[in-house]
């Protein structure tokens, strides 16, 4: 009798240690498919071409908002709005139409210019006059005063 259950135990022993064997085997095949890259010899391969792979990353990374930093202020200085104004300067003598007109240009901080343009049929007038932080230093003219509220409207 001890040695059936002796003998059991043995066949139970061993039929668990099999089991056992087969999980590792599994395990690692497993392991090795998620772990090794391609063209990675053993798994410290993978793992050092991941450590590589990351390095690249965070430089790319570094690098990217280094460039995006500077697009950003690029943009900020560009013209972003722009309105224009179309009017007559003669109000109803026939001279001149509506061909005048009054631009506005203006980047995000509100610096830019006015641009106006007056049209007879003898001559044609342009004027400049710059804009800081929404207001220029010069008298501005009715319509470049609405040019460059509805271009404000838009920022």
């Amino acid at each position: 009798m001890p040695t059936d259950i002796t003998s059991i135990l043995i066949g139970a022993l061993i039929l668990c240690v099999i089991i056992l064997a087969t999980l590792v085997i599994r395990l690692e095949i497993k392991l090795k498919r998620f772990l090794v890259a391609k063209g990675a010899v053993s798994i410290d391969d993978s793992l050092t071409k991941l450590s590589s792979d990351t390095k690249e990353l965070q430089t790319f990374r570094t690098e990217l908002e280094s460039y995006l930093k500077t697009v950003e202020k690029r943009l900020r200085r560009s013209v972003q709005s722009i309105h224009t104004i179309r009017f007559n300067p003669f109000k109803g003598t026939g001279s001149g139409g509506n061909q005048s007109f009054a631009t506005a240009f203006m980047n995000e901080d509100g610096d830019g210019v006015v641009i106006s343009s007056l049209y007879s049929r003898e001559h044609v007038s342009v004027f400049s006059k710059p804009v800081k932080k929404s207001a220029s230093e010069y008298e501005l003219t009715v319509e470049e005063k609405t040019a460059l509220t509805e271009a404000k409207k838009t920022l």
